[in-house]
């Protein structure tokens, strides 16, 4: 007979504070995403739902405003935190993010990471200076942090490229810009009020025709998201599609698809759309996102420089995998996670995938490409080379009638560059590069 089983003892429930700097400290050590390292730890799954989401915005918020924060709590310091001393700069970080950006009352915040600095072997020597620094911070950090330098929240590579790119004026305004949490950003489907349905949600409904309201919370207890009238999608993110135009009954092919908000919004048009993509896992998304709004399209999982359709389409959306550092809002870690070396790397992927989408198409046929970059190599000089190396294509420009409010992103060539200082009065938006291409009859 055999011995019964033992139940494997399941790991306790971490806290929030707990979870946060377990993953800032992965962070630091392995250049991991944040959901990546905040879902693989030992608890984290065990945690409440609102523990978890709480865990989430310490860190975000400590990761988005990491320079800035640091030079608040330096101010407290007889002398700044070594280098290898991780522990503490992470404790501290993430503490005064607490105070100075999330507002949490600050006896719960000094006593809550006072305790879990004791408890650490790493941090018990650490305990009486963590209790003075954010007792300090608590009482005159909200200054410092105030008057601190905005470029100091972005890794030292990114902001050099910036300013050569956009000059130090408009990198200050885009770095203020992405300081703040993102608002939650909805499309919704051609035959659904979105001016009634924002205003039943406290929202506003932008002049693209996004819906945006203050605060992501659970998405899920919205009014709609059963029915599937409407999904997530950054009001950046949805103009892709408005600029291609897609008609009933075209067939489209939506180029690296997943998650899928551009998927819906093809069929939604009424298209016949092929949805692409490398990742067998996230087109699954993809599949749920269409059962719940009800619409249809061919999901495909294929190598999409390579892919190509058994007859030639009226167009294709190729949403190429970049750098994401237009999402910095969003994806606070993409600035801390990447580096230069990427972009020369995804630029080559990105024109691969150009080549390859340029000729699904039949002649007369519409190609808009985009990417969630605001690094030229991705956008601008990835389709001057294009066109310069692709006779048949031509650039169809975009006018200003197509974007209402958001005439200034369009450049002089014809193509969209938004940035995340743009549309401010709005709340913002996601930094995007989008160009339109037309292959020649």
């Amino acid at each position: 007979m055999n011995p019964p089983r033992q139940k494997l003892r399941q790991p306790r429930p971490l806290t929030a504070r707990e979870a946060a700097l377990k993953a800032f400290l992965a962070m630091e050590a392995d250049g991991a995403a944040l959901d990546t390292v905040l879902s693989s730890q030992p608890g984290y799954k065990a945690m409440e739902a609102r523990d978890r989401a709480f865990a989430r915005a310490i860190l975000a918020a400590a990761i988005r405003r990491r320079g800035t924060l640091e030079a608040a709590f330096n101010t407290f310091l007889d002398k700044p935190l070594r280098p290898r001393e991780v522990f503490g700069r992470a404790v501290l970080t993430l503490g005064s993010a607490e105070l100075l950006v999330l507002m949490t009352p600050p006896h719960a915040v000094v006593d809550g990471w006072v305790r879990i600095t004791g408890a650490a072997e790493e941090g018990r020597r650490l305990k009486g200076l963590v209790n003075a620094v954010l007792r300090r911070v608590s009482e005159r950090g909200a200054d410092a942090f105030a008057s601190a330098e905005p470029l100091l929240d972005l890794p030292e590579w990114l902001r050099a490229r910036w300013v050569e790119n956009y000059g130090e004026e408009t990198v200050r305004a885009m770095a203020l810009a992405r300081a703040g949490a993102p608002p939650l950003d909805l499309s919704t489907k051609p035959d659904f009020d979105a001016t009634a349905f924002a205003s039943e949600i406290d929202g506003v409904a932008l002049p693209t025709g996004t819906v945006r309201k203050d605060g992501i919370g659970d998405v899920t207890a919205l009014p709609g998201f059963e029915a599937g009238n409407w999904w997530a999608q950054d009001a950046a993110a949805a103009l892709p599609v408005k600029l291609l135009a897609p008609k009933e009954g075209e067939r489209i092919a939506d180029i690296c698809a997943a998650p899928g908000g551009k998927t819906l919004q093809l069929a939604a048009a009424g298209a016949d759309v092929i949805a692409v993509d490398r990742s067998e896992t996230r087109l699954k998304r993809v599949t749920q996102n269409l059962a719940r709004t009800g619409l249809k399209a061919e999901i495909i999982t294929a190598d999409a420089t390579r892919w190509q359709p058994d007859s030639k389409l009226d167009a294709v959306l190729l949403d190429a995998p970049c750098s994401a550092t237009g999402t910095l809002r969003r994806r606070p870690d993409v600035a801390w996670t990447k580096g230069a070396e990427d972009i020369a790397s995804l630029a080559a992927l990105q024109a691969s995938l150009l080549d390859n989408a340029f000729a699904m198409l039949k002649p007369g046929g519409r190609l808009v490409y985009c990417t969630c970059s605001l690094e030229p190599e991705e956008g601008e000089d990835q389709i001057a080379a294009f066109l310069a190396r692709t006779p048949k294509a031509r650039r169809e420009p975009v006018s200003a009638e197509e974007l209402p409010g958001l005439g200034e992103a369009i450049t002089p060539e014809g193509d969209v560059r938004t940035r995340p200082d743009m549309w401010a009065e709005n709340g913002g938006l996601d930094g995007f590069f989008i160009a339109r291409l037309v292959r020649v009859k």
